[in-house]
């Protein structure tokens, strides 16, 4: 019996050694948790934004082909299509080639270009890794001709 009873004060002399471990490890840890959390957050944002950007100037492109289209039509279309994925651009941020869609001649290549820096759309108010990224999506279309 005698033994027992040492055995548990030891027991209760070992846990109240430890009892500030787990502020210590959490400490240390929390830190880089919270790090790589924010970094998947900014990541994955980053990728968001990059298909939005690449869905919009397909479907600029698809109204820059078609005939009698003007490049203002174009560049609504783009920064409409961004605006519904909750990311804001400006109309500079929209470039086409030729710089009048209604210039191109039947087969004539067209380009929809657009370029927006990450820090422009991030969610985070400074964005820690990837703040000096820019983001590029084109598509080219042919033109085409109700000919």
């Amino acid at each position: 019996m005698c033994r027992k009873s040492q055995l548990n004060r030891l027991g209760k002399d070992a846990r109240r050694v430890r009892r500030g471990a787990a502020v210590v490890e959490f400490a240390i840890v929390a830190p880089i948790f919270v790090i790589f959390v924010f970094g998947m957050i900014e990541y994955g944002r980053m990728v968001m934004v990059q298909q939005i950007l690449t869905n919009a100037s397909r479907e600029g492109a698809r109204i820059a082909v078609l005939e009698g289209s003007t490049r203002q039509e174009v560049i609504d279309a783009v920064v409409d299509y961004c605006n519904t994925g909750r990311v804001s651009i400006t109309d500079a941020a929209v470039d086409l080639d030729p710089t009048d869609p209604a210039t191109a001649e039947y087969g004539d290549p067209v380009t929809v270009t657009l370029n927006v820096a990450f820090r422009e759309v991030s969610w985070l108010p400074a964005p820690m890794y990837l703040g000096a990224t820019n983001l590029t999506a084109a598509s080219v279309m042919r033109k085409e001709s109700s000919q």
